[in-house]
Formats: C-alpha cells, structure tokens, sequence
C-alpha cells in the first residue's frame, strides 16, 4: 500500500498534513508523518499541480531540531567530496608528467607527416624529434619512447635492419640522450617495424618461429643499449625473450639498462592507427599466434611471472582502457612497476569524439589516465603525455 502511494500518488492513500515540529525538538522515524506542502513550496519555490498528492511515506524520514528532514546515518561519505580542498586531500591516486612515458614515431626524413588516423600525432624527423621531446621535458615529461618508420628497401625477412649500429633508433637515441641527459630514453624490440612480412619475429613457411626470433632480439637489445637507451621494452611476445635478453645485456655489461616488458600484449583491434603510423600491418594473417587471446585475462598471471623470474624490471599491459582488470591484477600479483599503454585507437576514439563536440577532451583525457592510475598502473604510455603534462601544470595538480 505504502509503494502504490509512492509510485502512484494520490487515490492509494489519503493525503496528510503534519502539524509543524516546535523549533528545538527532533522527532523520531514514527512521529514525522509526511513531508509538508509548506517545506515543498520552500525547497521547490513553485507547486504544480497536484503537488500535494505525492508524499513521503510515514516512517521513512525523522526531523532534527531544526524540523528539516533527517536520516539517522552517522556515516556520511560525501564529508569527504564536500569540497575541492578536502577531495584533494583525501585523494588515492594522483597522475603527474612523470608518470608518462610520451611515444614519438620517426623517420629518416628531413620534414614531418601527419598522421591521419591520430589528431596531433606526427612522423617526426630526427631534429623535430629532439625539439618536440624539449617541449614536452619543459612541462615534467622525462620519459621518451621511439618507433621508427623503416622504408620498405631495408625490410627483410629477419630484419637484420634492427640491429644496424648506423640506424635510425641508435641515431635517434644518441640525440635524444644529447639533447636530454636526464631523460630515460625507451627503445622497442621487435622486428615487426624491419621485417618485410611486417610480423614480429621471423617467418617461415607462414610461420612465426619463436627462437630464432629471439636471437635477433638480442642483438637488438645490445645494439640499443651501446646507443644509450636507458631501457629496453620487448614488445614480441616471444617465449622467454626476456631472460635472454637480459643475459645478453648482461654479458656485454649492460646491467644497468631496464626491461619493460610487454607481459600481457593483446592481439587487439585497438592498434590500427599506430600501425598506420609505422606502416607495419602484418603482410599475411594476424599475430593471433603469439599475442594474447583478448577473453583470457588469467593467462596474463603467467606471462607475468614468466617475466619476474626471467628479470624484467617493469610489466605492460597493451591495450589499457579495454584491460584495466588485467591492470589490476597483475598490480595484485607483482611488486614490479606496473605500465599501461593508452594505444592508438584509444586515443584515436577520444579524439574523434573530441572534434566532433560530443567530448570534454581535457576532462575525459585526464579522466582517462586516471583511471590508470587507479587500476594499479604506475607508468601510462600516451600519446597525451605532452598535452596531458600540460592541462595538469596548469591546473596545479
């Protein structure tokens, strides 16, 4: 009886009026009544019609001393969103520059090209690759990751390119470290940007051989190191490259040069623009074979600790926004530092929304990075990272 006359007003019960409350007295749950048509008029400024047909129902509400509507709940968490003041003191994760690590795409040409599928997003030549890395190192970036653009002559099926002493990501890293002392300069191994296949690892009769990869992968990693990366992230999801690199590194003295790892990498939909960016789409099939399945999130527990044990200093998960659980998870599993990679169709979506009106882009960007933060991440890989570092020294965050 007491829900009809909440949902459908008047005809379930009678309309009651409650005599007012004495100013200093409080009155219990069952002394209230109904909420009076006065204390409507005073909130509402206005009645409509048949105002006074809807009611509280009796029992629902007390009234404090004052005679205003009282629930009986000590535990209020709003205390703690009352103000901006009080929000930012009680905040759980902040975002700061220094949490980004800002990907560049260059190549070996003496002008830029914009990149279609990314607003804002350019192949940088090496000189634009150094004033654009000064740019953002002004706002508290200091981290820089490179992905080359290789011209398609120098592409072969097992990318000896990769670990040419004289290429574009040595060169790259050299200036950068030039430019940027205290910068960490971020190398990718891989062979999909050298390879005439445009896959991962080495191909042989269609398929994606796991070892003989691996090999490349190490004179890659050394090659980087002599040029000065401060760490190397595998991005080829090859079974146990990571140890291997690692004593590889090891062996020439590179003990000080950092592993991020790719740990969960998923064969996504969401990496279309970067590799429009990189023209690097693979050249037959997908990479289904050695990157993650996108429903299995228990699989990336033991990526993970295949990571650990084989001395990785960091663990990614790629893509980020479709995979805050596996964020989470591994955040929960490991003590290492913990990378999510905002990819390219993430940023390509928020700023096609953005463009057309329908997006706060600031606000759900920063939003955005945030929520990284709060899945566990403690390293965000984002083409947002200048403007982001930005909007966030502005606000004084």
């Amino acid at each position: 009886m007491i829900y009809a006359a909440l949902v459908f007003g008047a005809g379930f019960l009678p309309a009651m009026r409650m005599a007012p409350v004495p100013s200093g007295t409080a009155t219990r749950a069952g002394d209230i009544g109904m909420v009076t048509e006065g204390l409507l008029r005073a909130n509402s400024g206005r009645v409509w019609d048949g105002e006074d047909s809807v009611r509280v129902a009796d029992g629902v509400l007390s009234r404090n001393v004052m005679g205003n509507p009282w629930v009986e709940q000590r535990a209020r968490p709003r205390r703690n969103r009352k103000s901006e003041a009080v929000r930012k003191m009680v905040r759980e994760v902040i975002v700061t520059p220094a949490n980004f690590i800002y990907p560049l795409f260059i190549h070996d040409e003496t002008s830029n090209v914009a990149i279609a599928s990314m607003p804002g997003c350019e192949r940088h030549s090496l000189a634009s690759m150094v004033a654009e890395a000064k740019d953002a190192y002004k706002w508290g970036v200091r981290s820089f990751v490179v992905f080359p653009k290789v011209p398609d002559a120098l592409k072969t099926i097992r990318g000896e390119e990769a670990y040419n002493p004289n290429g574009i990501v040595p060169r790259a890293v050299s200036m950068l470290k030039q430019a940027l002392p205290d910068s960490i300069v971020c190398t990718d191994v891989a062979l999909d940007p050298y390879s005439a296949a445009g896959h991962d690892g080495i191909v042989e009769n269609g398929k994606i051989l796991n070892d003989a990869t691996i090999e490349q992968l190490c004179k890659q990693s050394v090659m980087q190191a002599r040029a000065g990366s401060d760490v190397v992230a595998p991005s080829d999801m090859m079974d146990g490259r990571v140890g291997a690199i690692r004593d590889a590194l090891d062996s020439e003295g590179f003990t000080e040069v950092s592993i991020l790892a790719y740990t969960a990498k998923y064969a996504s939909a969401y990496y279309g623009p970067f590799r429009d960016a990189l023209d690097s789409h693979p050249g037959f099939g997908d990479k289904k074979t050695y990157q993650q399945d996108p429903a299995n999130g228990r699989e990336a527990y033991i990526e993970a600790a295949l990571d650990e044990l084989e001395g990785a200093d960091m663990l990614m998960v790629k893509p980020g926004l479709p995979y805050l659980d596996v964020i989470h998870r591994l955040r929960l599993a490991s003590n290492l530092p913990i990378a999510a990679y905002h990819v390219s169709g993430e940023y390509a979506m928020l700023k096609a929304a953005a463009e057309r009106g329908w997006l706060d882009e600031k606000k759900v960007c920063l939003e955005t990075l945030t929520c990284f933060r709060r899945a566990g991440a403690d390293i965000i890989l984002t083409y947002y990272a200048k403007q982001a570092a930005k909007w966030i020294c502005e606000d004084g965050m």
